[in-house]
């Protein structure tokens, strides 16, 4: 796992009021694929504003790791538990095209582990949209 952060997430509970607030701060509109989430890009990570993060085993914070293959996330989530966190949610396909697994910290913090083939992750492992 290289040390980096693809995205943040945070789990709201009104989605159009968060995003004018962050329209209204300037930044440029989000993509929105459906009404439940929406995706701001913020350099080379992804500021993800979502509700029911909490249903995905994580409690109002998600932090993300995406990789360049679908083939890499089962791993990355084996060696998760093999530093002592625990598995959330095993690799699977997701709804939304992609594969996506979750792991906890020790101290519980979770991460997702996915990889979304619509978005590109350059050498210096900035994610972009």
């Amino acid at each position: 796992m290289e040390p980096r952060i693809s995205v943040v997430t945070l789990g709201v509970t009104d989605l159009d009021r968060q995003c004018a607030f962050y329209e209204a701060m300037g930044w440029p509109a989000p993509r929105r694929p459906d009404g439940e989430v929406a995706f701001f890009q913020a350099g080379g990570l992804v500021l993800a504003l979502w509700t029911g993060v909490e249903g995905r085993g994580a409690r109002g914070l998600e932090l993300a790791y995406n990789v360049r293959a679908a083939a890499e996330v089962a791993p990355v989530l084996d060696a998760a538990a093999a530093a002592g966190g625990s598995v959330v949610r095993p690799a699977a396909l997701a709804e939304w095209g992609g594969t996506s697994g979750a792991f906890a910290d020790p101290e519980g913090y979770v991460w997702e582990v996915a990889h979304n083939p619509e978005w590109s992750i350059g050498e210096d492992g900035s994610v972009r949209m």
